[in-house]
C-alpha cells in the first residue's frame, strides 16, 4: 500500500493558489513546527498556499512524532540511503497536492529544516520538472558525489545555518554551497551569529524574500554561490 503524507495546511489569502510552498520538517517533528512559517510568509506571498506534511514514519527517539528517515549518526552513507528510500514518497506527495490544485511542477516551492532540508535538496533537484525554488535551514547535502549525474535543474538555493549549531555544524552549509554552486546553481546563503540548530528571524525574513524573488525570476541566469545579507 503507497504511503500518503498529511499535515496541516494554510490556503492563499484569496483565490486561487498561484503557487505551493511545501515545508519538510526535521528529525523527531511534525508538521505543526513548520507551518508556523506560513503566515509570515503569506505577507509576500499572498497567492501561496502552504503545506506541511507529517514524515511518513514514526520517530522512536521521540514517541508521537515522525521522521523522514531513521538517523542513528550522522554518517554519510547512512543519510544518503535514507533520502534515497523517502523521496519516492516525497515526490508522489508533491505530485498530488500539484494536481489537486492544479498548478505545474514550476510553481513549486520547497522548504526544510535540518533533515527536512537534506530531503528537499535530494528530491527537488532531482524532479521532472525543477521546482521555482529549494530554502534549506539548518541542514545538509546528501549524497553530493551523485549530484552532478542526478540533477535535472537548476531551481535558486537558499541556505541558512546558524554558526553555534551542534546538531549539524555550519560547515555543512558551505560544503553544501560549493557543491551546488559547481553543478551551475544560483546558491544564496546567510550564516546566523549566535543561532544553534533552529531559524531565527533572519531567516525568516531572507526566506520570505527569496521566495517572492525565485518567483519572479530575479536569479535567472545566476550561478555560484554568494552571501545574501538581511535587506
Amino acid at each position: 500500500m503507497a504511503i500518503m503524507l498529511s499535515g496541516p495546511s494554510m490556503p492563499p489569502q484569496s483565490g486561487k493558489a498561484g503557487q505551493l510552498v511545501v515545508l519538510c520538517h526535521g528529525y523527531g517533528s511534525d508538521g505543526n513546527d513548520l507551518i508556523g512559517l506560513a503566515p509570515h510568509w503569506q505577507r509576500v506571498l499572498p497567492g501561496a498556499a502552504f503545506v506541511s506534511p507529517n514524515a511518513p514514519e514514526p520517530c522512536q527517539m521521540n514517541p508521537g512524532s515522525y521522521q523522514w528517515f531513521p538517523l542513528t549518526r550522522l554518517d554519510p552513507a547512512e543519510i544518503g540511503r535514507g533520502v534515497e528510500a523517502a523521496a519516492p514518497v516525497l515526490n508522489a506527495f508533491l505530485d498530488a497536492e500539484l494536481e489537486r490544485r492544479g498548478l505545474d511542477g514550476s510553481r513549486l516551492v520547497l522548504v526544510g529544516f535540518s533533515q527536512g532540508t537534506m530531503m528537499a535538496l535530494h528530491t527537488g533537484l532531482r524532479r521532472a520538472v525543477p521546482p521555482a525554488a529549494i530554502i534549506g535551514f539548518s541542514g545538509a547535502l546528501a549524497l553530493p558525489e551523485k549530484l552532478a549525474a542526478d540533477i535535472t535543474g537548476q531551481p535558486p538555493v537558499l541556505l541558512v545555518h546558524g554558526d553555534q549549531d551542534n546538531v549539524l555544524p555550519a560547515a555543512r552549509m558551505f560544503e553544501a554551497v560549493m557543491t551546488l554552486g559547481a553543478a551551475g546553481l544560483a546558491v544564496r546563503w546567510h550564516l546566523s551569529h549566535g543561532l544553534g540548530h533552529g531559524i531565527d528571524p533572519d531567516g525568516l525574513e531572507l526566506g520570505g524574500r527569496f521566495i517572492a524573488d525565485a518567483i519572479r525570476g530575479a536569479f535567472r541566469g545566476a550561478r555560484g554561490g554568494e552571501h545574501w545579507p538581511r535587506a
